[in-house]
């Protein structure tokens, strides 16, 4: 985040589908063409310059390119802004890696060393700067002369910056452009409230008219999903020799079931989280890795509940309208007491969903104490049940 004036700004991506005609197909699929050849060839070099006890870092890379460029005519047909972010994004990538191996992070935590881009194994992605593409009569102009049909489902905040034209599995093009998107501060309700995350609700809080039950997109596409998944099985390719056009289908068909699955889960996410930045002031959050859910039997139910997805979609929809947004750590939050403090001796079993005190002897429902838990974590004192307080007072710390 920058400031500007007295105005709190930060980059903010806005992504927009794209009618692409054959002839600007064509173009995408050579320029991708190139950057694909220039990012394998990338590979090649700093693996080379590694063995050697070298660094090959972005002014090397730069330099190769500028001398591929001149002896290389198919190459210097292409534009020459993506190749140029190519190299940036391969040296960004390495650089990460690096990084992560230095501070011996785990190897699940990793960022892996840049790969080969294989032909049929990788989507289109090409990145422009602002020297690169302009919007003229509300389309989309790249360098070398490609010019795409941008359907504006609405308008851009402000002037872009850059854009990245890339293609999903199921075969459709976007522009996702990154522009400073100014904050929009809500008014403030004088309300805190606290979320947990769990599998029977997706999200239960200390207010019972902001829970968020749980949705079940992919438990509804499921038998599409499993039809989708016999026809690949029947229809799969022998090793090394090619896909036929009905397993090519059924792949396809799989992805677009899947693709909207992900946009319903997002759908749904936003909504829920605007409501909640929209009521409260504060909102304290359990920082809740869903990760560990991976190898247990819920594994399905949590994937499907798309737990990360709407955590990230609040934090996001906090900063953006100028909510305290507090991540609370996850630890012992179903074991503690949200009225006396007292912690039990055993972890609750998941199957057990009411919490009972041994010390205070309250008896209450699992998930809606450990919402309240989160209130008192993040040094709120909740001025009721439901979290709210009268319009105007002040947020008092707990003690």
């Amino acid at each position: 985040m920058r400031v500007v004036g007295e105005e709190a700004v930060e980059r903010a991506r806005y992504t927009y589908r794209l009618r692409v005609s054959a002839t600007a197909r064509v173009g995408l699929e050579g320029e991708w063409g190139r950057c694909r050849w220039l990012w394998n060839e990338c590979v090649v070099r700093s693996r080379k310059a590694h063995a050697e006890g070298e660094v090959c870092g972005p002014a090397r890379l730069d330099g190769m390119l500028t001398r591929a460029r001149a002896v290389t005519p198919w190459l210097a047909e292409g534009a020459s802004v993506p190749q140029q972010q190519t190299i940036r994004d391969f040296a960004a990538s390495r650089t990460k890696a690096l990084k992560d191996i230095k501070n011996r992070l785990p190897l699940k935590r990793r960022a892996g060393m840049p790969r080969h881009k294989k032909r049929r194994g990788s989507d289109p992605s090409l990145n422009y700067t602002r020297r690169g593409f302009r919007l003229r009569d509300g389309r989309l102009h790249l360098a070398g002369g490609i010019v795409l049909t941008v359907v504006w489902s609405r308008p851009l905040p402000a002037e872009p910056s850059s854009v990245r034209v890339y293609r999903d599995r199921v075969g459709h093009w976007y522009a996702s452009f990154v522009v400073p998107a100014l904050l929009e501060p809500l008014p403030p309700t004088g309300a805190v409230i606290g979320v947990d995350w769990g599998v029977k609700e997706t999200a239960t809080t200390t207010s019972d008219a902001h829970d968020l039950p749980h949705a079940r997109h992919g438990l509804q596409a499921q038998e599409k999903l499993s039809r989708y998944d016999r026809m690949m099985a029947r229809r799969k390719p022998k090793k090394g020799q090619a896909a036929s056009k009905g397993y090519r289908e059924a792949k396809r068909w799989r992805a677009k079931t899947y693709a909207r699955i992900a946009r319903q889960r997002q759908d749904t996410a936003r909504k829920w989280a605007k409501k909640v930045v929209r009521d409260h002031d504060v909102i304290a959050v359990e920082d809740f890795r869903p990760k560990f859910l991976a190898g247990t039997s819920m594994a399905r139910k949590a994937a499907d509940a798309a737990i990360g997805a709407t955590r990230q979609a609040l934090v996001e929809m906090g900063r953006k309208h100028g909510r305290d947004v507090r991540l609370v750590h996850p630890a012992h939050t179903t074991m503690d007491c949200a009225r006396c403090g007292a912690r039990a001796k055993h972890a609750l079993p998941l199957s057990e969903r009411t919490y009972t005190c041994t010390e205070c002897g309250t008896v209450c429902p699992r998930d809606k104490n450990s919402a309240r838990v989160m209130l008192l974590r993040a040094g709120l004192d909740p001025a009721g049940v439901e979290g709210t307080r009268p319009p105007g007072a002040p947020l008092r710390e707990a003690a």
